[in-house]
C-alpha cells in the first residue's frame, strides 16, 4: 500500500465520520412545547414524549407499529401502491417525492397484519409526517382495502389517525374517500367486526368527520387535538370566546365523545386487554 492510498483511505474516512455528525444534527426533532431539540434514537427510546415537558410528538408509522405488534409479526398489504396526481396540481407530484424520501412511505397510510400480545389483528396507521397524514386516494384505498380483508378473515381491526384531513391537491377525489372509508367500516361492523378507532395528535378535517369517529370503542392520546374545523375557525365564525381545552382530547372524553384517554406506554397493553375482553384469542 502506497502512502497515497493511506491519505486516501483516511481521506475517506474522515468524509464519512462528518457526514455521520451532519446527520446526527439533521435526525433531531425540536418540542414543539418546549422548543428543545431532542435526537430520534433518544425519542425511539421514549415512545417519541420529550422527557422534559411530556410533550408528545408526531410519532412515524414504523415506530407506532414497533411499538404496538410484537416483534416480526407485522406484514404489511399494499404497500406499493402509490398517489398519482389527477389534477396536475401545482408542485404536488414534487411534494410526494419529497415526503417518499423523508419518511421512506410511499403514501402517508402503512396497513398490515400483526399480532399484539399474541392475538392476531389487523392494524393500520397515519403518518403525520407525509403530508401532515392527509387521506388521499391511495390513503382512503387502503383503509377500505384492509377494513375488507379484516373482515373476510374475523380480525379485529385497530387504525390510528393522525391527518390534517382530507388532501386538498386531489380534491374531490380525496373527498370521496370519506364515504369510501366510512362505508368499508359500516360493512365490517355490521358483520361483527370489532374497530378500535386511536385518535392522535392531530386528527382533524375529513378523517375526524369519517372512519376515525365511527369505532365502536374510541381512544385518544393525551391532549390530542380532534375536531373537524380548528377553533380558530370556529372562533372567528361566530364571534365568540371557546371553552378552555376546547376540542382537545381532555374535553371530549369530559363530554362523552370518546370512551378513554391513553398514554403511549399503556398503548400496547390496553389494546390488548380490549382485544381480550371482547373474545379474541391468540
Amino acid at each position: 500500500m502506497t502512502i497515497d492510498d493511506i491519505f486516501r483511505q483516511r481521506k475517506k474516512r474522515l468524509n464519512s465520520l462528518a457526514e455521520i455528525r451532519r446527520s446526527s444534527v439533521r435526525e433531531a426533532c425540536e418540542c414543539p412545547s418546549c422548543k428543545r431539540r431532542i435526537p430520534t434514537d433518544v425519542l425511539q427510546l421514549t415512545g417519541w414524549v420529550c422527557q422534559d415537558c411530556g410533550c408528545y410528538l408526531t410519532m412515524p408509522a414504523a415506530d407506532r407499529i414497533t411499538l404496538l405488534c410484537d416483534e416480526g409479526s407485522f406484514r404489511e398489504m399494499d404497500a406499493a401502491l402509490t398517489s398519482a396526481d389527477p389534477l396536475h396540481f401545482p408542485d404536488y407530484a414534487k411534494k410526494l417525492a419529497a415526503n417518499r424520501k423523508k419518511t421512506g412511505q410511499e403514501d402517508a397510510f402503512v396497513g398490515g397484519i400483526g399480532k399484539i400480545g399474541g392475538i392476531r389483528a389487523a392494524v393500520g396507521v397515519l403518518n403525520g409526517q407525509f403530508l401532515m397524514g392527509s387521506m388521499g386516494t391511495v390513503v382512503g384505498e387502503k383503509i377500505a382495502r384492509l377494513t375488507e380483508y379484516a373482515g373476510k378473515k374475523k380480525l379485529p381491526l385497530i387504525l390510528f389517525s393522525a391527518s390534517g384531513g382530507a388532501r386538498m391537491q386531489e380534491g374531490l377525489f380525496s373527498l370521496m374517500q370519506m364515504a369510501k372509508t366510512a362505508a368499508a367500516v359500516e360493512r365490517f361492523q355490521k358483520d361483527g367486526g370489532l374497530f378500535v378507532s386511536y385518535l392522535t395528535n392531530p386528527t382533524t378535517g375529513g378523517v375526524s368527520a369519517s372512519y376515525a369517529s365511527l369505532g365502536d370503542i374510541i381512544i385518544a392520546e393525551p391532549d390530542a387535538l380532534i375536531c373537524f374545523a380548528g377553533p380558530r375557525v370556529i372562533q372567528q365564525t361566530i364571534g365568540e370566546t371557546l371553552p378552555e381545552g376546547f376540542q382537545h382530547a381532555e374535553f371530549l372524553l369530559e363530554h362523552g365523545m370518546i370512551d378513554m384517554i391513553v398514554e403511549r406506554k399503556s398503548m400496547k397493553e390496553t389494546i390488548k386487554r380490549l382485544l381480550v375482553l371482547h373474545g379474541k384469542q391468540s
